[in-house]
């Protein structure tokens, strides 16, 4: 019997938010792998907010998705055949592998799981990228240092999570933005960040900021962009620096936000940086294995949101920017053991 490959293709480009009117499913036989390549089968999807600008006419730091191409996506799979010196049939693999159930592709693209790190649902939520992101941002371009006071905005979601964890691991006073008391409750009470910002029910963003970093920010780890970031610059303090991870208030938006804020950079002599994790891709190793110890010792958690099947990945992309999601939203399309 010929194994058949399901995906899901991206249809057309949405103007706004992305749906699943957005794209389609469809089969075809998988293809064998070639000299040097690896059938894989797909186990866990991520599901992350860069996905929307990945399908946007010009997303900037990487190609678009065209319609008709599967939709682009990094997951853990399992190999099923290899014909690479790299990977045995059975080895967990980590790689871009979009949305579809197997994928063929080049050995030396594959990243094989170290078990001894995590199991495949910690390599892709406390162990993937979105950790990675968080570490990198917190520690290297944000600079956190023992003392100061970080603002974390989308503090419930994948990034924010591990970097308001990250950043009180460094000695640091956290406080996070997320949308409504329950998710509020889970940044303070299970997370461990010292305050939270319900930006739902805040009338003004700034006040809130100002209530709850009375002493000014240090480091703004920035995830959505918009009204919050202006806010963050206004209380930024001398020699702060704002890392820019993300801009989700902005992406699905007919009219993008003014910053008003900007000229605080000067008379603060502070340094705003965006950032892609893919800039630090020769230090993972380092990263994952700082990040290993302190999940293994309790002092480290990530919750993840799990849906099930393949077909539900653009009803997840939805919720991601509607905010109904609380954690790293994970698409499981096969068992993992």
């Amino acid at each position: 019997m010929t194994l058949m490959n399901r995906r899901v293709t991206l249809k057309e480009r949405p103007t706004g938010l992305a749906g699943p009117e957005h794209f389609a499913m469809d089969e075809q036989p998988v293809r064998a792998p070639a000299e040097g390549e690896v059938l894989i089968e797909t186990l866990l999807l991520s599901v992350d907010p860069a996905m929307r600008v990945w399908i946007s006419e010009n997303p900037g730091y990487v190609e678009p998705v065209l319609p008709g191409e599967v939709m682009r996506a990094g997951g853990i799979g399992r190999v099923l055949e290899s014909r690479s010196p790299t990977v045995r049939p059975g080895d967990l693999v980590q790689a871009r592998l979009g949305w579809q159930t197997h994928t063929t592709l080049p050995g030396s693209v594959l990243q094989r799981l170290d078990p001894a790190l995590g199991s495949a649902l910690d390599w892709i939520g406390p162990l993937g990228g979105t950790a990675l992101t968080a570490y990198f941002g917190i520690l290297d371009v944000g600079a956190a240092k023992a003392g100061e006071t970080v603002l974390v905005s989308a503090a419930s979601g994948g990034v924010g999570q591990m970097a308001g964890q990250i950043a009180k691991l460094a000695g640091c006073r956290v406080v996070g933005t997320a949308g409504g008391p329950e998710k509020c409750a889970f940044v303070t009470r299970e997370l461990g960040f010292d305050e939270a910002i319900d930006y739902k029910a805040e009338p003004d963003i700034k006040a809130a900021i100002r209530r709850t970093c009375p002493d000014g920010i240090d480091v703004y780890f920035d995830n959505v962009g918009g009204p919050t970031l202006d806010a963050a610059l206004g209380a930024i303090r001398l020699r702060g620096r704002i890392a820019v991870c993300g801009r989700i208030s902005q992406t699905a938006t007919a009219e993008v936000y003014g910053i008003r804020n900007m000229g605080v950079l000067i008379g603060k002599r502070a340094r705003i940086e965006g950032f892609l994790v893919f800039d630090y891709a020769d230090r993972y190793d380092e990263a994952r294995r700082w990040l290993s110890g302190h999940l293994k010792a309790g002092r480290l958690k990530q919750r993840l949101h799990v849906l099930d099947g393949l077909e539900r990945a653009p009803e997840g992309l939805t919720m991601l920017f509607r905010g109904g999601n609380t954690g790293k939203l994970v698409v499981r399309v096969a068992k993992e053991d």
